[in-house]
């Protein structure tokens, strides 16, 4: 797959995956954040960036990847996580992380994604 430096990327323009947020790693603690115990990870920032910038805070022990504990992400939005998988390196399964989410990560060219299907409810 190549792309022309002005088309958008194949996420976006020909999957229909949408945008949610970028993590970055760090290790500052940050005003606001919120810890996740069964991550051992505190998140910051998401609910206030108007640009979708969520900011990752690690225990030592914590579960997650090393990798993405250490390279930033970029999270879409699908509508069926599994058909989202398909074809792609899998870095870690789809599972639930609250009520009505279910989140994967795979990895592209070294780089951690993260995909993201919400239950909506009307």
């Amino acid at each position: 797959m190549t792309r022309r430096d002005d088309e958008p990327p194949f996420a976006t323009h020909r999957w229909g995956w949408r945008y949610h947020h970028t993590g970055v790693p760090t290790q500052q603690r940050r005003e606001g954040e919120r810890y996740l115990a069964q991550f051992k990870m505190y998140v910051s920032g998401f609910p206030q960036s108007p640009y979708g910038i969520e900011w990752m805070r690690f225990e030592p022990d914590s579960p997650i990847a090393e990798i993405i504990q250490a390279v930033p992400h970029v999270a879409f939005e699908v509508d069926d996580i599994e058909a989202a998988l398909e074809g792609k390196t899998v870095l870690s399964e789809p599972g639930s992380p609250s009520n009505g989410v279910r989140v994967a990560m795979i990895i592209d060219n070294g780089c951690p994604i993260e995909l993201i299907e919400f239950t909506r409810t009307t």
